[in-house]
This record gives structure tokens, sequence and C-alpha cells, in this order.
């Protein structure tokens, strides 16, 4: 009798290699074989070779894109899990085209609010060239800014959004917020004030953006707001890069236009070596690391590996 394969199930870009700590595996395991991939592949021709012999593909959040260009080229893929529960990244008309079946996870956005403030404290107080000070033998090298009566611009009071104001507002600072659908009753139940757009990006001296990324918010922040800013702002996004024109925002700090950035996205991830915002002192870059904890990597991993599972009975039925 002909034994059936076994499916294969890729999981993808697990840079520092928990993947199969952070769940029980064994409903996945005991009927498939998982290979885990801790690098990233650019090259698309790269990553088809890669992935064509599998029949399952985990991605975590936008790490690997799966375009319809990279899909159409996979004829054995039958399933995607994707951790969180959307993914702009994963072209779902060409995945259903193909009778692919996509499966979410839930996630925790507080780990983000969390990152966001780690960013805000650290460009207010220099945090991290007064700590580079003190390991290469220095002492104080900076003037910090006070937050306590400074403004704090929102740009999208959503789930995120709005707990990064309740923080503005327990450390005293004034809210304000802008985005397309966010009305003056909606910002004022959430404690913050409506302002319009050009307004937001000219009264804020702390400007943190917490938008989901799409065609309307794509180069949302170009030149012309950068513009607006007070040259003392810091500038933070925790959402996704292509929200802010990289170009302009790298021109913006390189002439002071602002004063600096606190960045964990960018348009191309991870970023590239010779990348300008690795060298300029007004930024802090950390490696989109928002739902890089110990909670959200626990929920997409076990919904990851439920959403497989339930996949495999299916096809054993």
């Amino acid at each position: 009798m002909t034994s059936v394969p076994r499916p294969q199930v890729a999981v993808l870009d697990d840079y520092q290699n928990v993947a199969l700590e952070m769940a029980d595996w064994s409903p996945v395991s005991s009927r498939a074989d998982i290979t885990v991939f801790n690098d990233h592949i650019f090259d698309p021709d790269e990553l088809v070779t890669r992935l064509a012999p599998f029949d399952v593909i985990m991605v975590m959040r936008e790490r690997t894109p799966l375009p319809r260009s990279i899909i159409e080229r996979l004829p054995r893929l039958k399933m995607i899990a994707s951790t969180g529960p959307f993914n702009a990244a994963i072209d779902m008309a060409a995945a259903e085209d193909h009778g692919i079946y996509v499966g979410t996870t839930g996630g925790s956005v507080a780990s983000t609010v969390e990152l966001t403030w780690a960013l805000i404290l650290a460009g207010a107080r220099d945090l991290v060239a007064e700590s580079v000070s003190v390991r290469t033998g220095g002492w104080q090298v900076s003037v910090g800014t006070e937050l306590s009566g400074r403004v704090l611009g929102i740009l999208g009071l959503g789930r995120i959004g709005a707990r990064v104001a309740r923080i503005g507002e327990a450390f005293g600072m004034r809210v304000i917020a802008w985005s397309q659908n966010l009305t003056a009753q909606a910002a004022a139940e959430l404690g913050a004030e409506y302002v319009a757009k050009e307004e937001l990006f000219g009264r804020s001296d702390v400007l943190t953006i917490h938008m989901k990324l799409s065609e309307r918010s794509t180069g949302l922040v170009g030149a012309p707001e950068l513009a607006l800013m007070k040259s003392t702002a810091l500038l933070v996004n925790t959402s996704r890069g292509p929200i802010v024109e990289e170009a302009a925002l790298v021109e913006a700090l390189r002439t002071r236009t602002i004063a600096a950035a606190a960045l964990d996205v960018f348009d191309i991830e991870p970023l590239p070596a010779q990348h300008p915002l690795r060298a300029l002192t007004n930024v802090i870059a950390t490696p989109h690391i928002g739902y890089v904890a110990d909670r959200p990597y626990r929920i997409f991993y076990r919904d990851a590996v439920g959403a497989i599972s339930e996949w495999l009975d299916r096809q054993a039925s």
C-alpha cells in the first residue's frame, strides 16, 4: 500500500528561533513535517525556490509579503497561517483564486503601546546618547524635554492610539488627534481634542502614528506635513513605515526641520545596512519589535497551531 506523503509546513522569519518554544506544536508535528527558517529572503526567485516544497506557510505579520506574483508560482501551497487578525502583505484575492485557505490569529496591542511610550521617553530624554556616554566613560551630554504640559499629537485614535492617549494624559500632556474618520465627539470620549490635520502637525511636540497601512494612509505624512511641524518636535512611528514618505523624513531629519524621530517600522524590512536612517544621529531606531513580546508571541503561535491543525483535520476528513 502506498503511503500518503506527510504535509510540509514552513515557519518563516523566526528571527529569535523561538517559534517551537512558544506553543505546543504536537497537534501539527504529529501529522506534518515542520521546517523553521530564521533568516529573511528578499529576492522573489529565491523565496519561491525555498517555499516550493511546502503545503503550508506560516508568516509572522508582514515580514515576508505574499503578493500574487509569489502565490501564483507556488502550486503546492494550500494554506497560509498569518499571525494577527489582518495582514496587508498577503494578496487575499490571489489566495482565493488559487484555492489557498488563509488562517489568522488573535493578538495583543499592549506591547505596541508600551514600545510607543518607550520610544517617546527615549526621545524626550535622549536616553540612547546618555547611555552610550556612560558606557564609554562620559557623563551628561544633553538637556531632556519634560513632557508634562506639552502637546501629544496622535495620528489615528483607534485601539492603540486611544491607549497611548490615556498614558499621555497621565503624564500631564495635552492630547490632540486627527484621522480621516475621527469626529470631535469620538475624540472627546477618548480624552483627546479633535483638530484639523494641519493643526495636528503644527501644534504637536510629540506626534505619534497609529494607523493601519492602506491606500488612504500610504504617504499620508509627507514633506508638506513635516514642514508644518515644530523644529523641536519628535515624530514617532510604530505603525507601518510607508505611512511616512521615507525620503521626506530623511530630509527633514538631516535639515533639522524636526528635531528627531523614533522609528520601529520602515519601508523595507529588515532595514538595509547602508540606509541613512541607520546613520542619522537624531534617529532612535528599533527593528519592528512593537509586537515582539512574550504574550503576543504566545497568542500568535498558539492560534497558528490551532489554525493549521484545523486545516489538517479537514484534509483528513
